[in-house]
């Protein structure tokens, strides 16, 4: 996809960005990018320094969304402009977040989805990207004789039937299904696993849809967690980003551990990858930071990497029967979660 095809799918309001700017007679501005984002960056960067006169500094580092602030970097500048996902967390009085929706009409792929639905009352739930679409689908399901149920979330959610990689609570409505709009599988995975309930996924960019099966990545962590039944020694793994630390659920996991005869060890990091690990010798880890660390990339570890729900399997705190994925919302915490 080149530039301008890329700019033509997704709004970068960069007319409001310069604006800011200029406004505000910022004399530094950082910029920063989710992963797929970043090819943009030479091309914004160069039209806001050519309209503005503002040096523009971009962050290279990993980002993993609105939790994943470059704190380095917004010290560094007047203004960060943070692309890619709505506000989060509170205080971060120089950081505006710019949510980059997608310019992507959803109408036909809901059109498909809306023949695989049937009929009976269906949840919407959707990603930043495409959430200021939810009406049109919802119209449109409508004229189809369904009903939709769009839940607000928690304080984490800006908006409703918004889905975070860590927190499904939007989608804590009483429905027959549910119809995700958006790309990939683990937001409607998540979905699935969270309510037990039968997930339709819509994804606009390539037209398709498809019911998703959770069951294979259930499978996957029950062996996961089969592998360390006779672990005895544990890494607990607590993030450094603003919005992912747990160390309250770190030490929580840890008086456990110490419970059930198991050695461990807190591990503080910012970025956690397999090589930032390789060398603690445990039998295996425990994430508290991203909850997409253990699914997406757990494979890649040097020891199997648990959530904490699954550490609580393992030691038989809680039945296999509760396996959920983790999520970071405001009751989980609330329950030292």
């Amino acid at each position: 996809m080149n530039n301008s095809s890329f700019l033509d799918i997704f709004d970068f309001d960069l007319d409001r960005v310069v604006d800011l700017i200029n406004r505000s007679e910022a004399k530094t501005v950082g910029l920063q990018f989710p992963e797929g984002f970043k090819r943009q960056a030479f091309s914004i960067a160069r039209e806001l320094e050519d309209k503005t006169g503002a040096l523009v500094l971009v962050s290279g580092n990993p980002c993993f969304g609105a939790c994943d602030i470059d704190m380095v970097l917004k010290r560094s500048v007047d203004i960060l402009f943070h692309f890619g996902h709505s506000e989060l967390v509170d205080g971060l009085d120089n950081v505006i977040f710019m949510e980059t929706p997608a310019r992507v009409d959803i109408g036909h792929v809901v059109e498909k989805a809306a023949v695989e639905l049937d009929a009976g009352t269906v949840g919407l739930v959707t990603t930043v990207q495409h959430v200021h679409q939810l009406d049109k689908a919802r119209n449109i399901l409508g004229s189809s004789g369904m009903s939709c149920v769009v839940g607000t979330g928690d304080s984490r959610i800006k908006y409703p039937g918004q889905l975070l990689g860590c927190n499904f609570s939007a989608a804590e409505v009483k429905c027959d299904n549910y119809l995700y709009i958006g790309s990939g599988k683990f937001h409607p995975l998540g979905v699935a696993v969270a309510t037990g309930s039968k997930v339709l996924a819509a994804d606009p960019m390539l037209n398709t849809v498809e019911w998703v099966d959770p069951e294979r990545i259930l499978r996957q962590r029950g062996g996961v967690i089969a592998k360390c039944l006779d672990a005895t020694s544990f890494g607990m793994i607590v993030s450094t980003k603003i919005g992912q630390e747990r160390m309250g659920l770190a030490r929580r996991l840890a008086g456990l551990a110490k419970k059930h005869g198991k050695e461990h060890i807190i591990i503080s990091l910012d970025n956690i990858t397999p090589d930032a690990l390789l060398q603690f010798k445990v039998d295996a880890f425990v994430n508290t930071a991203c909850p997409r660390i253990a699914i997406d990339e757990g494979g890649r570890f040097n020891a199997p990497v648990l959530t904490p729900v699954e550490f609580e399997i393992v030691l038989g705190e809680r039945d296999w029967a509760d396996l959920v994925f983790d999520e970071i919302r405001d009751d989980a915490i609330q329950q030292g979660y």
